[in-house]
């Protein structure tokens, strides 16, 4: 009777030990916690890829429209010299115009003769004929390389002449597309300084202002290209002056 009920006493105490455990507990939240933070860094990456792949489509937008700014200025350069061309030649044909009317009153009364004739006559028509020939060369027949010694001949033999301002110009144009840089120059310079009222100020100004840059005169450069943007400010030249200045 004694050993049963210490058996029973000892069994109860084993179940009160037992029941007194406890038992293992998960970590649910950790868990959880973890599969959050996961998915968080996932959207994180694929938005972060997203805004690069979105940053990357702006940047060859910005590229292409960069382009195309450019493109549009040069056709927008390249249509004013069309017209500006075009005018000057409407201007010369007028002046011729105006030579022949004017040429009989050039004519003294009392020298009208035959050998009066026979020397004013040939000049004036040595003179357009000369000059024609030079246009020519550039507008009509596109030999640049042999337009420059007429140019040069003209310019000697008519100094004075009504076109030699715009003589100095092509000259210097020709010069300078062949990247004689000084002798461009000195065409350009003439201009300016003989010629104030020609139409061609401010772009023979721009060029000088290269011809120089290119001698490594950035100073020069630099003082030219600033008056023509003073001076002339709605012009195609102060724009292109501008952008020179912004890259010095």
């Amino acid at each position: 009777m004694m050993k049963r009920t210490l058996a029973i006493s000892l069994l109860g105490l084993y179940g009160a030990a037992v029941i007194a455990t406890p038992a293992p507990v998960t970590d649910v939240t950790s868990s959880s916690s973890e599969q959050r933070i996961t998915e968080l860094e996932r959207k994180f990456s694929t938005r972060t890829e997203a805004q690069h792949r979105q940053q990357e489509q702006l940047d060859v937008m910005q590229n292409e429209v960069n382009e195309l700014r450019g493109a549009i200025e040069v056709q927008n350069y390249q249509l004013e010299k069309i017209l500006e061309r075009q005018r000057e030649l409407y201007l010369e044909i007028d002046k011729r115009i105006e030579t022949v009317k004017a040429q009989p009153s050039t004519i003294p009364a009392s020298t009208v003769n035959t050998v009066a004739t026979t020397v004013e006559a040939p000049l004036s028509a040595n003179e357009n004929e000369a000059y024609d020939k030079a246009v020519n060369l550039i507008l009509k027949d596109r030999l640049y390389d042999q337009a420059i010694p007429e140019f040069q001949t003209f310019l000697q033999n008519f100094p004075n002449s009504s076109y030699a301002s715009n003589a100095h110009y092509w000259l210097g144009q020709l010069l300078f597309n062949k990247q004689d840089w000084a002798g461009a120059g000195v065409q350009f310079q003439s201009l300016i300084t003989d010629y104030p009222d020609s139409s061609k100020i401010a772009d023979a100004t721009l060029k000088l202002g290269i011809t120089e840059m290119e001698r490594a005169n950035a100073a020069r450069a630099k003082q030219l290209w600033e008056q023509v943007v003073a001076v002339f400010p709605d012009s195609s030249s102060a724009k292109l002056a501008d952008k020179r200045l912004k890259g010095l």
